[in-house]
């Protein structure tokens, strides 16, 4: 039988090592760049709702300045009675529309709002995933390296077992 060299399982081992601290750092560089991603959607929903937030603040600023001016409108048309009623009819479609126009917006901020949670969530759920595979992958690296150390000491109590024959 031929003696091996025992320098040679030992540079397979660091060779090992190696390709695990690079998967590693893959890994990680991986799981930045999808962090970074998830922060940029997060970002656009997030300035995306202040949007819409700011919008229907506009809104609201408008139809309530309508509002005190339609009172005021119809405070004078009170005072005038019968003869302005079509002009009072048409002040009261008016706030409707604008009425209208404001449930659209109301919905889609609460849409929004839905959105960022379900993302939030799942980014979540994804960051738990990955520390549980982190955490499995680092007991698999520590089993691997102790088989490997196990295996070295056999074959050199193998080796030695030859050279005495």
């Amino acid at each position: 039988m031929q003696t091996k060299d025992p320098a040679q399982p030992q540079s397979q081992q660091m060779v090992s090592f190696s390709f695990n601290s690079q998967m590693s750092r893959e890994d990680e560089e991986m799981a930045r760049s999808a962090l970074s991603a998830f922060r940029a959607k997060e970002d656009e929903i997030e300035k995306r709702k202040m949007e819409v937030r700011e919008r229907v603040k506009t809104q609201l600023g408008r139809v309530e300045e309508e509002t005190r001016r339609l009172a005021s409108i119809r405070e004078e048309l009170e005072s005038m009675a019968d003869p302005m009623r079509k002009e009072v009819s048409w002040v009261r479609k008016k706030i409707d529309s604008v009425n209208k126009e404001l449930k659209p917006l109301g919905a889609t901020v609460q849409k929004k709002e839905r959105e960022y949670k379900e993302a939030l969530d799942t980014f979540n759920e994804k960051n738990r995933e990955k520390v549980q595979l982190l955490t499995k992958l680092m007991e698999m690296g520590q089993l691997v390296g102790e088989s490997e150390k196990l295996r070295l000491k056999k074959l050199e109590e193998l080796s030695m077992g030859v050279q005495t024959d």
